[in-house]
């Protein structure tokens, strides 16, 4: 049987419930770099904003109120019902107008949200909320262009600057561009041990362009890719003009000394070469640095290391393969008393956090590198998306700390950092670890009850500790010490203005 809107009776307008209150508090926010307030109307504008939300960090858009340069208060409340056909083309646009699409798996669709609101004139109507995320993917407006958000505006990016996005990104990697290299001088040792691996008979350059590892340049020149040199290349530091090397620093103490007489062990060693050689000539020096340069603590104590050769394998691979080799630097690997550090340069690539790291599968920044370095005889790696779950693993087996995992946004430069701890690891940290994955943050009374004590000062010194090590962060370093929360670095609890509440469009009819 056909609905009532099928034979033509139009239902009545479901207005969302009254919230004043909440509405007040969103006409405290000023517009910024993830919040913006349009009245409904020409839709261009919005459009342009909603992908710079998605192509920056993500944001609000606030539809249905007036900009706050241009009234105060209550007085910018116009409402959708100003024109709530507009909010419906909006829908319609975002769908249309943008590409790629924004929906999964690169982002979630925009949610439109109506919260009621008592207008400027003393009517009851609403304004409508567009949560937008930050997506994986570089997006544009169809025939307008790419836009990424500034302080309070959104700026249209040239072509340079959205491959440079798309790189940061992940969406794009460098090592599948083309390179003017000789094609002899990729025909070396690495690349004859790989092709027998293989059973590759063709010549290296006809060979490479059925890997994928080189094609024709717009001239027709058939030309190897950056993936080929970094594999099979001698030098490619030198064949490329790049950093991509790896660099070993071994220090005395327990944190770098910045002064004119470093506190550094021995002269700093680099490793070069194709990728498997780096991987392995790195994990050897590491050894030989760990069995030779003992330490004494501060209580006078020989600190023995005791690193899993696995973890710091794993650890150094992970470094070359998923890198940006679009930026210049080499991978840095600094040994200390009491730890290991492998920070290799670029941001996580698409879709990855410190948080989901080993939970969401394998997601390489640069696929050419993961598929070809598993085919050579010994790989460093199995691509079985194992590897953040095997360190974890192994680094309890042996009673240590669980690997650290911290990227750009901790610590403010494009860079991922892996912390290997040489610090044995109470039981009781395990306990903290389940509670964190249950609650998402621990306090005192928490850790006193997990110790079985009513002694707050015990907790509070475990805590400290943990701080200390990297393990743990304060959600509000300015809270009371009795009251002060924290979470594992890198993972921020949901709290947004929205979470939980659902979608409802007060435009929609049913």
């Amino acid at each position: 049987m056909p609905g009532d809107q099928e034979m033509g009776v139009k239902l009545p307008r479901r207005d969302p419930p009254l919230d004043d209150k909440f509405v007040d508090q969103l006409l405290q926010i000023p517009e910024g770099p993830g919040f913006e307030t349009k009245r409904v109307g020409d839709n261009r504008r919005k459009i342009e904003t909603v992908v710079a939300f998605s192509n920056t960090e993500g944001g609000l858009l606030l539809l249905g109120v007036e900009d706050e340069s241009k009234a105060r208060g209550r007085d910018r409340l116009y409402g959708i019902q100003e024109n709530p056909e507009a909010v419906d083309e909006l829908r319609r646009l975002l769908r249309q107008r943008i590409t790629p699409v924004l929906e999964p798996p690169s982002v979630e669709p925009p949610r439109f949200i109506g919260i009621g609101c008592t207008l400027r004139d003393g009517t009851r109507g609403s304004i409508m909320a567009v949560q937008v995320a930050k997506s994986t993917a570089v997006h544009s407006v169809v025939d307008g262009g790419t836009y990424v958000r500034m302080s309070r505006s959104n700026r249209q990016i040239s072509a340079a600057e959205i491959t440079e996005l798309a790189m940061r990104r992940g969406t794009v990697s460098a090592v599948n561009a083309l390179v003017d290299v000789p094609f002899d001088l990729l025909d070396t040792v690495y690349w004859r041990e790989y092709a027998a691996q293989r059973r590759l008979t063709r010549p290296i350059a006809e060979a490479l362009r059925h890997l994928g590892l080189a094609r024709e340049d717009p001239n027709g020149t058939t030309r190897p890719t950056r993936a080929a040199v970094l594999l099979f290349g001698e030098e490619p530091s030198g064949l490329l003009d790049s950093k991509c090397a790896i660099r070993i620093f071994h220090y005395r103490g327990e944190a770098i000394e910045r002064t004119t007489n470093p506190n550094l062990l021995r002269p700093p060693h680099t490793v070069g070469g194709p990728l498997l050689a780096q991987i392995r000539d790195a994990r050897d020096v590491v050894i030989r640095e760990l069995a030779s340069g003992v330490q004494v603590g501060p209580l006078g104590f020989e600190i023995a290391q005791r690193y899993p050769v696995r973890v710091i394998q794993e650890a150094i691979t992970n470094a070359v393969i998923h890198r940006d080799y679009h930026i210049s630097a080499d991978i840095h690997i600094r040994i200390f008393a009491e730890r290991i550090e492998v920070e290799s340069p670029g941001s996580l690539p698409g879709g990855v956090t410190t948080s989901n790291l080993g939970i969401i599968g394998s997601r390489p920044r640069n696929r050419a590198l993961v598929d070809h370095l598993r085919e050579f005889p010994v790989p460093p790696n199995l691509d079985a998306g194992e590897g953040v779950p095997m360190m974890r693993r192994t680094m309890a087996q042996a009673e240590l700390y669980p690997p650290i995992f911290l990227a750009s946004d901790d610590f403010g430069r494009e860079s991922v950092l892996v912390q290997l701890s040489n610090q044995a690891r109470p039981s009781i940290w395990d306990q903290v670890e389940a509670h964190l994955d249950r609650a998402g943050t621990i306090g005192n009374s928490e850790v006193r009850a997990l110790l079985h004590t009513d002694n707050p000062v015990r907790a509070s010194k475990m805590l400290k500790s943990w701080v200390e090590l990297g393990l743990l962060v304060p959600v509000d370093p300015n809270a009371a010490k009795q009251q002060r929360r924290y979470r594992r670095p890198g993972v921020s609890p949901e709290v947004t203005l929205f979470s939980g509440i659902p979608e409802n469009d007060a435009s929609d009819e049913s």
